[in-house]
């Protein structure tokens, strides 16, 4: 979910966590991680910068301890499963689809339409690209794991530099070659 003002009532809490694709931003409540965010590219220059929080936002590290933990370890090559508390909000269909995601297995991909067969909506393909690309809570929910039906590399709010670093990342951990 790329637009903050969306979940922001939602959320009070956020910090940093430095990651081998960037610095990415945490946020959420007092029992819930509910909002990561890639670094946004620079603007005049090639380097990429940390989202900015929304001012009602207060930073405190404390609420992330687990999900800092979690995530450094997946990015160390140590961890396949996040058990991390999260929550999701959207539509009906687009926590479908994230729900979906998170059966997708550490070190496989699959396409938009096997996550479109998998909620019983098999025309939904471009659809579930949408939901997709408005998940909130990128890495811990894979959507980066959902490639082409061609298993060509598509969208990723990421960048697909980041994407392809992601599954070489689980490729490398799994023992498995994932396009």
């Amino acid at each position: 979910m790329r637009d903050l003002k969306k979940t922001s009532d939602k959320i009070a809490y956020y910090d940093y966590l430095d990651t081998p694709i960037g610095c990415l931003l945490l946020a959420g409540c007092a029992r819930y991680l509910r909002f990561v965010s890639f670094p946004e590219a620079a603007k005049g220059h090639k380097g990429h910068i940390p989202r900015t929080p929304l001012p009602s936002w207060t930073q405190d590290r404390s609420k992330f301890t687990q999900a800092r933990q979690e995530l450094s370890e997946y990015f160390a090559g140590a961890r396949t499963q996040f058990t991390v508390p999260i929550k999701l909000s959207g539509t009906d269909f687009q926590r479908a689809v994230w729900q979906a995601l998170l059966d997708v297995p550490y070190g496989e991909t699959c396409s938009y339409g096997d996550i479109a067969h998998a909620i019983n909506n098999p025309k939904s393909s471009r659809a579930v690209g949408g939901a997709n690309n408005a998940n909130p809570i990128p890495v811990i929910v894979p959507c980066h794991r959902i490639i082409g039906a061609d298993k060509s590399m598509t969208g990723f709010g990421g960048g697909i530099p980041t994407k392809e670093f992601l599954l070489d990342l689980e490729g490398r951990v799994a023992g498995t070659r994932l396009l």
